[in-house]
């Protein structure tokens, strides 16, 4: 596979689990973000300080909040993260995050979707 694409998919990972697991939003964004970062979140500020002041806030409200990763694809500059996100106190998640990246391997763009696990399923099959 394509090197830029292995890199973006561990630098996706590695910003997602700095940010969300390790409660380091202001790290993740110097370390993985570039010029500019445009959220599509519409919980979540735009540019990089909207970000950070977020993920700050959600640390003090759910300080064990942790993140599962399951699957990671990635296509051109694009990265898809299917997660499963754990907020104590709270209903667990189903989500995916897209990510874009720019010529230099940092991520400029961010969507997202996200799908409380509900107790009980039609069927036998997991969200996961």
């Amino acid at each position: 596979m394509n090197r830029m694409l292995e890199k973006n998919k561990r630098s996706a990972v590695a910003f997602y689990d700095l940010m969300f697991n390790q409660n380091k939003p202001q790290e993740a964004i110097e370390e993985y973000a570039g010029e500019e970062y445009i959220q599509h979140n519409p919980h979540v500020e735009d540019g990089k300080e909207g970000f950070v002041s977020y993920f700050l806030r959600m640390q003090q409200e759910y300080p064990d909040k942790r993140v599962r990763f399951k699957r990671v694809i990635a296509e051109g500059n694009l990265v898809v993260l299917h997660c499963h996100q754990i907020w104590p106190g709270d209903q667990e998640y189903a989500g995916i995050d897209i990510f874009r990246f720019d010529d230099f391997g940092k991520i400029v763009e961010h969507w997202d979707v996200l799908q409380a696990i509900p107790d009980q399923s039609k069927h036998s099959n997991s969200m996961l």
